[in-house]
């Protein structure tokens, strides 16, 4: 199991993850985490732009799922209703065992799965110790509070390397 905090891959947001570039990885089922990845924190409900990406991975055949380490799932299962998406909760990100119960709930394989994420030591950890394909988005609303500015200028050398792989790969 990959101890590892670098994702494969950054992209500004959600939207630029297309059914296209999911399949040319071989992904039937994306894994996501929900707040600061498809949404602000505090977000009640979906906006048009989610509902209309997920409707896309839909039609190419690509499973979804909301995987959240969020302890009040209320919030959580709302959102994921509205939309019309599974969902696991209390993950326990970074440990794998939330992103397995998702992949086992979907009848995926870790192969064809994919874990999307906004933060290195949660989202990508999991992702790498499951074994699926760690990508990573800028968080929705940036960092706001002191602790999430802390966060993210630990992650800015990891996501470094990313980057520097992501140049020689294109």
């Amino acid at each position: 199991m990959p101890v590892s905090l670098v994702p494969d891959r950054i992209f500004d947001t959600y939207a630029q993850i297309t059914p296209q570039y999911l399949q040319s990885r071989n992904i039937t089922l994306l894994l996501s985490d929900l707040d600061f990845t498809l949404a602000a924190k505090k977000t009640r409900q979906p906006d048009q732009s989610l509902r209309d990406w997920i409707a896309a991975l839909r039609n190419a055949g690509i499973g979804f799922m909301i995987v959240s380490n969020n302890r009040s799932g209320s919030r959580v299962t709302e959102f994921c209703a509205d939309l019309g998406v599974p969902y696991q909760g209390r993950a326990g990100k970074p440990s794998p065992r939330g992103l397995e119960a998702a992949m086992a709930r979907a009848g995926a394989d870790r192969v064809c799965t994919a874990m999307l994420g906004d933060k290195l030591l949660t989202d990508m950890l999991a992702a790498n110790r499951a074994g699926v394909l760690p990508l990573m988005v800028e968080p929705v609303g940036g960092a706001v509070t002191a602790w999430q500015k802390v966060l993210h200028a630990l992650q800015a050398p990891f996501k470094a390397i990313c980057r520097r792989k992501m140049e020689k790969k294109s």
